[in-house]
């Protein structure tokens, strides 16, 4: 006839064993968890619940000796000898607790798996121009005339959203330079910011080196950096439509700095060349008349800060030519960045170990009460 005791570590190794199962699988190549990380269970020591296979030994040696055998904790009371029919807790509290520490001893971990990753992108920095002359209407679309910001908006916009794996960021300036949005991926939140782009959000003026300035400081923020303590992974596409009037930092000056750091600018020269029409504007902001103007755009410059830093400058006088130079740009090589692979355990042993040790100090405390009942 079977044992209660032998009945109980039954019972138990049935429900082990889909989590012993779970422990070999996992051991596997490639780990636990789906790609991208999913959550699993383990054992870190399976090789513990070996020891369990003792328990019908143990029990079949007490079943054929006299004589108390000290393997297992207080076995001696379990199988003495009683006028009274003997309580089978004791027995079945000492096994619950082995089979718990032994459980305990194994390491169940709860596991989160990150696997590794081939993600190719860069870090790309907008230096936008929006001093007064980007108000000057010589482009055009569906016939009708637009000002120069009109007509990049939605180049870039579609130049982002193409940019799936990259973060992005925005610089703006006019007569100072500002941040209008650090490096992200979140791509919408960007479109709005792109949307927000207007003349007048800052005093008027160029200062091209500054904004140049400003957006490698903000790439410099995020480096990756090579061996050689260049900048990898990175460029900045910097828009004007005038020459430097402003500011602390000169173009050269800012080119030197994206030269040392190994940071490429692509330089787009945005607006026709000669007299362009400009709105007049009342004090409301109101246009209110044309007036012919002097395009002042410092090709020069932006040829000399493209050769530099090892960027290319491209000429943008209609909107073709402006989506030509964001698709050429778009194409630029990109290199391959590898996602870190990790995996997040969380020990899981205090579970089984608390109740293991309570259970086997409470088959003692029977047991000594039985044995001195006798």
């Amino acid at each position: 006839m079977e044992t209660f005791p032998t009945t109980l570590f039954g019972h138990l190794a049935e429900l082990l064993s889909p989590l012993l199962l779970g422990a070999a699988s996992g051991s596997g190549a490639g780990g636990m968890g789906g790609a991208g990380g999913a959550g699993g269970f383990r054992f870190a020591e399976p090789l513990w619940f070996l020891a369990l296979g003792l328990l019908p030994l143990i029990f079949w040696l007490r079943g054929r000796r006299s004589v108390s055998v000290l393997i297992v904790p207080f076995s001696a009371a379990w199988a003495a000898p009683s006028l009274t029919p003997a309580s089978r807790w004791p027995a079945a509290l000492g096994t619950l607790g082995l089979v718990l520490l032994v459980t305990a001893l194994a390491r169940p971990q709860r596991v989160q798996d990150r696997h590794e990753v081939d993600a190719r992108g860069y870090d790309i920095m907008l230096a936008i121009d929006l001093s007064g002359s980007m108000l000057a209407e010589d482009y055009e679309a569906r016939g009708a005339r637009i000002n120069r910001l009109q007509a990049i908006k939605p180049v870039i916009q579609a130049f982002i959203n193409e940019r799936t794996s990259d973060r992005i960021g925005i610089v703006v300036f006019a007569g100072r330079a500002y941040t209008m949005a650090p490096l992200t991926f979140d791509h919408d939140w960007l479109a709005r910011q792109t949307a927000r782009l207007k003349i007048g959000l800052i005093e008027d003026g160029t200062a091209i080196g500054d904004g140049l300035g400003i957006a490698l400081t903000r790439l410099e923020q995020v480096a990756r950096q090579s061996s050689s303590g260049q900048r990898e992974g990175a460029f900045v596409i910097l828009l004007t439509d005038g020459a430097n009037n402003r500011g602390a930092l000169s173009p050269e000056q800012a080119a030197q700095i994206a030269e040392k750091r190994g940071i490429p600018v692509y330089t787009i020269g945005a607006g026709r060349s000669g007299l362009v029409p400009m709105p007049v504007l009342d004090a409301q902001g109101n246009k209110v008349g044309m007036r012919q103007v002097l395009s002042d755009l410092d090709e020069t410059s932006l040829r000399q800060i493209a050769k530099m830093t090892g960027g290319r400058y491209f000429r943008a006088d209609d909107n073709r030519a402006i989506r030509a130079a964001f698709t050429q740009v778009d194409q630029a090589q990109k290199i391959a960045f590898q996602a870190q692979s990790y995996l997040l355990t969380r020990e899981l042993f205090h579970w089984p170990a608390a109740p293991g040790l309570a259970a086997l100090l409470l088959a003692g405390l029977l047991s000594r009460r039985r044995a001195n009942s006798l």
